[in-house]
Order: structure tokens, then C-alpha cells, then sequence
């Protein structure tokens, strides 16, 4: 079952130290900029509940995981500011999780196309099914990756992140995400994704939550400059959808 309401829905239930995130949307759970906001804060929150050692991160139904922000949003675009707001969105998430310092956990049940890819990247670990498949398609309207780039490469390096995102119209199989990095876990099902998830998250919960904090870290030193970074490709990718390429190659998505 997933939300029918427009700005999406995000639930959020902590049970022995684990806080589980559940995001959706209609639009296969894509993220609207109220949604992505939402997120944003709700890291922050979860940041200083020092009841939580562990965040699981998980989409709505049992089909896409995430198609990545909002298309009505990308094509209404007509100013500079705007698209730099739009493309801020998935930055302040990506910064908020890896700014978060707690070990994050991705549940990833199907499909991940652009700014859902840069999501499971910012993961500090994720479980997928054989369906999860990813695809990075942003050149194809004429921008590209940029905010989430810097997270995919930490997570796939350069040579994954450029196989991925220079062929946009091609989908990469949770196998070759797997065997990138991407995904530390494939399953052919949902119930034994799930079944694995909860033994693997209870185990890592009852770790030392400093322990655990030191661990968060490590696996994001030298990304203290993301800050900045992020800001800079928001306001590029903003530059290159105003560009003639993308109003033409958007202008048969305009309702």
C-alpha cells in the first residue's frame, strides 16, 4: 500500500534504538521538495535522539524504491533560484545523513533511478532485492549527476560512477551494484531482505553507540567540504536546466 497524497508521506517509528524512515509518494516514491525538506529535518532529529544507534531508511509498497526528485517540480523550473532550490533538495539530505552520526541502513526493494541512486549512496550500508535495479539518466535531458555525484563515487568510486551515469539509458542490475559496492547484500525476495535487515540492524544496535559513532566517522572522512560542494553543483545543475538542450528535451513532459 502506498500514499496517495501529493507531497508525499514520511513516517518515522523507533523501536530498540533503531529508527526506521519510510518515504513515499504516488509518483513511484519520488521526492517532492516539501518531502525532501522533511527528511532533511528529520535526520537533524534523529541526530541528537540519543535513544537511536541505528536508522533504517525504506520506501513505501513493493515495487520502485525511488525515482528520485520530483518531475513535475524538474519541468515548472524557469528561474535560476529556482533550480538551484530545486537541485539543493537531495544535497541537504545527502549532507544530512552523512552528517547525521548514526549508521544508516538502506532498504532497497526495487527500482532507483538519479537522486534515489545518490540516496542509497549516502547509506552507510544497504540490503537489496534482485529487482533493485539502478539507472542514473540526467544526461539523457540535458544536466547531469553532479549533486550526487560525490556521494556515488565515496560509495562505487569513479570508474562505477562513470560507467553508470554515461550511459543514462541503461539499467545496472543490483548484481552489478553489488558487485561495485553499492549494495553490501542482494536477496531474490522481499521477505528475506527483511528477514536479514532486522537480524543485521538488532545486532548493530546493541553495539557501543560510541563505538558505532566512531565507525560513522570514519566511513565519511575528507567529505567535511560537502557543504560547499554540494551547494556549487545544486546551483550548476540550476544553470543547465534553464539551457535551451533541457527546456527542449523537457518541453514533451510539460502538462
Amino acid at each position: 500500500m502506498t500514499t496517495t497524497r501529493a507531497d508525499g508521506s514520511l513516517y518515522t517509528s523507533i523501536q530498540n534504538n533503531i529508527a526506521t524512515i519510510e518515504f513515499g509518494h504516488p509518483a513511484s516514491n519520488s521526492f517532492p521538495g516539501e518531502l525532501l525538506d522533511r527528511l532533511t529535518k528529520e535526520l537533524h532529529s534523529l541526530a541528537d535522539n540519543e535513544t537511536v544507534s541505528v536508522i533504517i531508511l525504506k520506501s513505501e509498497g513493493d515495487r520502485a524504491f525511488c525515482a528520485g526528485a520530483s518531475f513535475d517540480e524538474l519541468v515548472a523550473i524557469d528561474t535560476l533560484e529556482a533550480g538551484k532550490t530545486f537541485f539543493s533538495g537531495f544535497a541537504n539530505v545527502i549532507n544530512a545523513m552523512r552528517t547525521c552520526g548514526k549508521l544508516i541502513v538502506g532498504r532497497v526493494q526495487g527500482k532507483a533511478v538519479g537522486g534515489g541512486v545518490g540516496l542509497i549512496s549516502a547509506c552507510d550500508y544497504a540490503f537489496a532485492t534482485e529487482a533493485a535495479s539502478v539507472k542514473l539518466s540526467e544526461l539523457t535531458i540535458g544536466i547531469g549527476p553532479f549533486v550526487i555525484a560525490p556521494a556515488v563515487q565515496n560509495r562505487i568510486g569513479k570508474a562505477g560512477f562513470s560507467e553508470l551515469s554515461l550511459a543514462p539509458s541503461e539499467w545496472k542490475t543490483a548484481y552489478w551494484a553489488k558487485e561495485k559496492g553499492l549494495y553490501a547484500k542482494v536477496f531474490e525476495t522481499q521477505q528475506e531482505l527483511d528477514t536479514e535487515l532486522e537480524i543485521f540492524t538488532e545486532k548493530l544496535a546493541s553495539y557501543n553507540p560510541d563505538a558505532l559513532a566512531g565507525m560513522k566517522k570514519i566511513l565519511w572522512e575528507d567529505t567535511e567540504n560537502w557543504d560547499e560542494l554540494l551547494a556549487e553543483r545544486a546551483e550548476l545543475s540550476g544553470t543547465l536546466v534553464l539551457s535551451d538542450f533541457t527546456k527542449n528535451a523537457l518541453a514533451k513532459f510539460r502538462k
